[in-house]
């Protein structure tokens, strides 16, 4: 086995001579001086550079939305329009919903007109946000967490050294 490996290797770099002759006249057109090893490493190198072209054409041309699984970008343009799009109608119609229930209380007499204005309606509609300032226990306690990550993390890149 090991014979067999090393005139492997042997063949692979002898040197060999590839000759272009003209059929009629035998005539030589060109030659090349070859190893096995370089014809290995030009098609080698040559099926990467034919990946690589063939991945960036298809990654940076619009040749990528034929495939199946990507979208073209004026779909993405155009679902984004729409989500837009019913999300405010989807607020608008909470908002007439909650007028129009109102309204059908002034007529039922379950409201008194007095207290009846289309503003205080939809304000009480709308989402309420809550303050969001951390307070101080809460910033006590990040102040906690980081101390104690910048400790570990510390440990840890003496650790790896």
């Amino acid at each position: 086995m090991t014979k067999k490996k090393k005139n492997f290797r042997k063949k692979l770099f002898v040197k060999n001579r590839l000759v272009i002759l003209n059929e009629n006249t035998f005539e030589e057109i060109f030659s090349f001086r070859l190893t096995l090893m370089n014809v290995f490493v030009v098609f080698s190198l040559g099926g990467i550079f034919l990946i690589l072209i063939t991945t960036f054409i298809i990654a940076f041309t619009p040749l990528r939305e034929f495939i199946p699984g990507y979208s073209s970008t004026q779909l993405k343009k155009n679902a984004l329009e729409l989500a837009i799009k019913s999300d405010s109608l989807t607020t608008s119609l909470k908002k007439n919903e909650a007028y129009i229930k109102s309204i059908q209380k002034v007529l039922t007499g379950e409201l008194e007109y007095a207290k009846f204005n289309k503003d205080s309606i939809l304000a009480e509609s709308e989402i309420q946000i809550t303050n969001m300032k951390a307070s101080e226990e809460e910033i006590k306690l990040r102040e906690e967490v980081s101390k104690i990550e910048k400790e570990s993390g510390g440990s840890k890149a003496n650790k790896k050294k």
